[in-house]
This record gives C-alpha cells, sequence and structure tokens, in this order.
C-alpha cells in the first residue's frame, strides 16, 4: 500500500488509466453496462462497450465520450462503466480528478450504488451521488443521497457552485469522506455537503453502512438535465484522470 503524502489516508485500490490510446479500461476493475432504455431517468443515450464511447486516451486519462449516432433505438451513445461484482467497499475516501464536458443536456457522473442492488432492489440498496452536473449550467454540481422514502427528485443533497473558470476548463478533484453515520462531499479542498442520519426525512433508513461500487458515467438529457438542444456540441467527453480508494492509515 502507498499512502497519499500528508494526508493520513492509504490507498487500497486505484485505476490511474495508463495505456495506449483506445485500450478499453480494464476488464478486471471496470465493467461497461449497456442498453438503451432510459436507464429510470429517461436518458437518451444507448450505453456502449465501444471503445468509441469508453477507453484510455493513451495520455492517461479514461475518456467517456457521448456521440450523436443513431444506434439501436436511440440517436445517442455514450458509456456507463462501474465496478459492479469487481470492486465494492464501505467507508474510506473514494475520489477522482475528473475534466467534465459541457452543453445543455448533457450529464456527467461519478457515484456509487449498494452492492446488494440485485437482491434488496433500488433505492433500498442506497445511492451516493459523488458528483453530477448539468452541462448547461457551467459552474455548479450537486451530491445526493438516495434511499428508501427519500429518492429521484425527493433525495437528500446539496449543489455547490464555483467562481471563476467553468468546470469543464479543467481537471478538478470529487471526493467523499465517508464513515459509520457520516458522509463528506469534497470539490478539491472545499467541504460543501456534510450529510448524517439527521438529514434524512423522519423515520427514513440510513442505508450507507455497507458496500458499494463505483459508477462513471456521461448521460444525454433525462429528468435531471433536459434534452440537449441545437447549441449541444457533439462529441463531448469527460476525461478520467484517476479513480482512487483511501483509508485511513493506521497510526
Amino acid at each position: 500500500m502507498t499512502e497519499q503524502p500528508g494526508t493520513g489516508w492509504e490507498i487500497v485500490w486505484q485505476d490511474e488509466f495508463d495505456g495506449p490510446a483506445g485500450t478499453l479500461p480494464s476488464k478486471e476493475r471496470w465493467g461497461a453496462e449497456v442498453g438503451g432504455d432510459g436507464w429510470g431517468n429517461g436518458q437518451y443515450e444507448f450505453n456502449t462497450a465501444r471503445a468509441e464511447n469508453g477507453s484510455l486516451d493513451g495520455e492517461g486519462h479514461l475518456a467517456i465520450t457521448a456521440r450523436r449516432e443513431r444506434y439501436g433505438n436511440n440517436d445517442y451513445t455514450s458509456a456507463r462503466l462501474s465496478t459492479k461484482n469487481r470492486y465494492s467497499k464501505a467507508y474510506g475516501r473514494i475520489e477522482a480528478r475528473i475534466q467534465l464536458p459541457t452543453g445543455r443536456g448533457i450529464w456527467p457522473a461519478f457515484w456509487m450504488l449498494g452492492a446488494d442492488v440485485d437482491s434488496v432492489g433500488w433505492p433500498d440498496c442506497g445511492e451516493i451521488d459523488i458528483m453530477e452536473h448539468r452541462g448547461q449550467i457551467p459552474s455548479v454540481i450537486r451530491s445526493s443521497l438516495h434511499g428508501p422514502g427519500y429518492s429521484g427528485g425527493a433525495n437528500v443533497g446539496r449543489e455547490h457552485a464555483v467562481s471563476g473558470a467553468p468546470l469543464a476548463a479543467d481537471f478538478h478533484v470529487y471526493a467523499v469522506e465517508w464513515e459509520p453515520e457520516r458522509l463528506r462531499f469534497i470539490l478539491d479542498d472545499t467541504v460543501y455537503f456534510e450529510a448524517t442520519p439527521k438529514n434524512l426525512p423522519a423515520g427514513k433508513k440510513w442505508v450507507y453502512d455497507h458496500p458499494h461500487f463505483i459508477i462513471l458515467n456521461v448521460a444525454v438529457g433525462g429528468s435531471f438535465v433536459g434534452p440537449p438542444d441545437s447549441k449541444t456540441v457533439f462529441p463531448q467527453t469527460m476525461k478520467v484522470d484517476y479513480v482512487r480508494v483511501y483509508e485511513r492509515a493506521a497510526q
């Protein structure tokens, strides 16, 4: 294990996305979730396992690219990559360094789902949205929790705005620090949202006490962002420099 200097965390899982351009991401770490049925949110894209939608760029990044093209019954393609059945984690620091895409109707996200989703269903499994972004609002992200009785539009979350250059102009570190009954959401060095069971609606269950797996995706359209318009430029690419998972270093 290697320790991130000066932070008191040690890396327990990582992907630095090094490799030749056009290479698919590690099959040991990531699986492509394929389909075009809207994903429960009315999304427009068909998510594929093709390198055109999800591959290394040869410069140390994972590139998830949304394209305007007819595929199946959909008018757009993209990719949705997850560590489901490969890696899941409860507690620690989960972070990714990402350069976001932009444009109306573009919906990039870095999030987690409870590893028991297939047995208990959503939202009982729990969903932790570390970062999601509306491409038409260039300086705002949202972090949210979805669980039983507080899901979809009734989630528990917060938006965070940055000043200066829009988020798509550069890479930023998006992270959650997760401990029993507490989640802290972080952009670069700023903690902008802290959630505990007290944040939930009265009588609702805290379901963030078991392993979750990691998801990276770029959606096109859907309930969170609405449709793209004539000014939305395609292709749009989310570049991921790394994903790292840490535990507290032993004292």
